[in-house]
């Protein structure tokens, strides 16, 4: 199987999403990339895994697959994934030697450090939408996601 091809283009629009049996077991990532009326899909699972992390794995994957820097709107229902962004918990987490508020060691370190390379790329806008409420681009990746994570039973 080949590699996706990369989606390039200044706006693009990133849908994110992930599913976990619970918040520890099996889990599923997916993520839909919009650009230029072209769209690339993308997904996988993990064993042992989080729904958090799976929401991590889903914007880092999405943000690999572009080329060049883009303006990337980011459309998410996770709250966790858009406020460590938009809030400066992830730097506020740097700063601390990833430790949070609490001093507790920031879970999935390998994916935030990856996606805050992968950020400085480019220009992110995150839009938060209420999960299973309708939104036909989030459901659609939802469903993506927890396909995903059936597969691996």
């Amino acid at each position: 199987m080949q590699p996706p091809t990369p989606v390039t283009g200044d706006d693009v629009e990133l849908y994110s999403d992930g599913a976990c049996d619970t918040q520890a077991g099996l889990g599923g990532w997916a993520t839909i990339l919009n650009c230029r009326g072209r769209e690339l899909v993308l997904s996988g699972g993990e064993r042992d895994t989080t729904n958090n992390r799976m929401e991590l794995r889903a914007l880092l994957e999405g943000l690999r697959a572009l080329k060049r820097p883009c303006n990337v709107r980011v459309v998410t229902d996770s709250q966790y994934l858009r406020k460590a962004f938009t809030d400066s918990w992830i730097l506020k987490w740097q700063r601390n030697g990833w430790k949070t508020s609490g001093n507790d060691s920031v879970k999935n370190q390998d994916l935030w450090e990856a996606l805050v390379e992968e950020a400085r790329r480019h220009s992110l806008t995150f839009v938060w939408v209420k999960g299973h409420a309708g939104h036909g681009e989030n459901e659609r990746v939802d469903q993506l996601a927890v396909t995903e994570r059936k597969k691996l039973r």
